[in-house]
C-alpha cells in the first residue's frame, strides 16, 4: 500500500541516519537499564534462529556458536555494522534487508524467533508479533526483551508526555507491553523477568505444537 511504502521509506532513512551513532547511545542503555538480557535471550537461542530487526549486531556475541543464525533488519546502513560486526567476531550469519511486518520467509520455517529492544521501535507491533509466530515451527522458541510501561503509574506519565515527542520523531514507544501480543498469538510463556522499576521485559515463549 503506498502509505505503509512511504512510512516504510521515512523510517529506513531514519535508520540509516542513525546508525553511525547507535552503537553509542545503546551503550548507555544496555549498562543503566537492560542488565544482562542480550546474553538472556540469546544464550536460550537453539537450531535455525531468526533475529529480527538485527539492527547493528549487537547481540551476535552471546548467540551459541552451533546455531544457524539469520538475521534482518529495515536499514541497510545498520546490517552493514552487524556485517562488520560479525566479521571481526568470525560468526556465520546471514544478514538480509527485510520489513519486521512481512518476513520474506515460509511458515514455520525456524525453530527460535528473537527481538530484542526492537518492537519498541516497528510500526505495528502486533502484526510483527503475528509474523513472528507465522515463521516459527510448531515448538518454537519466542525470545524477546524490550523496555515496556512502567509498574507505576508516575512513571507511565512520564512515559505518555514522553511518547508525544518520541513517536511522530523516531517511532518509539514506551508503553507498550509485548507479553499481552505474544499471549493473544497463543504461545506458552515459560519464563518472564520484569525489573527496572518495571520498565524492562524479557520474555520466553514456546508456540503449541498439536501433535
Amino acid at each position: 500500500m503506498p502509505g505503509e511504502q512511504h512510512n516504510r521509506d521515512r523510517w529506513r532513512r531514519y535508520w540509516d541516519k542513525t546508525s553511525a551513532s547507535y552503537d553509542k547511545q545503546m551503550r548507555f542503555f544496555d549498562r543503566v537499564l537492560a542488565a544482562d538480557s542480550r546474553a538472556w535471550t540469546c544464550a536460550q537461542a537453539t537450531g535455525n534462529t531468526l533475529e529480527v530487526a538485527v539492527g547493528t549486531g549487537l547481540n551476535l556475541p552471546f548467540y551459541p556458536a552451533e546455531i544457524q543464525l539469520t538475521g534482518i533488519d529495515l536499514s541497510p546502513a545498520m546490517l552493514a555494522v552487524a556485517r562488520r560486526r560479525a566479521g571481526q567476531l568470525g560468526r556465520a550469519v546471514g544478514l538480509r534487508e527485510a520489513d519486521a511486518l512481512a518476513l520474506p520467509f515460509p511458515d514455520a520455517f525456524f525453530d527460535t524467533v528473537v527481538c530484542t529492544f526492537s518492537l519498541c521501535a516497528i510500526p505495528d507491533d502486533r502484526r510483527a508479533v503475528s509474523e513472528m509466530n507465522r515463521v516459527l515451527r510448531p515448538g518454537g522458541l519466542l525470545l524477546l526483551a524490550d523496555h515496556i510501561a512502567g509498574a507505576a503509574w508516575p512513571v507511565r506519565a512520564i512515559q505518555r508526555a514522553a511518547e508525544t515527542v518520541t513517536v511522530p520523531l523516531q517511532g518509539e514507544h514506551f508503553l507498550r507491553r509485548p507479553l499481552h501480543l505474544v499471549r493473544a498469538e497463543g504461545f506458552d510463556i515459560q519464563r518472564r523477568e520484569r525489573f527496572k522499576l518495571g520498565l524492562i521485559e524479557r520474555l520466553t515463549a514456546r508456540k503449541p505444537d498439536p501433535a
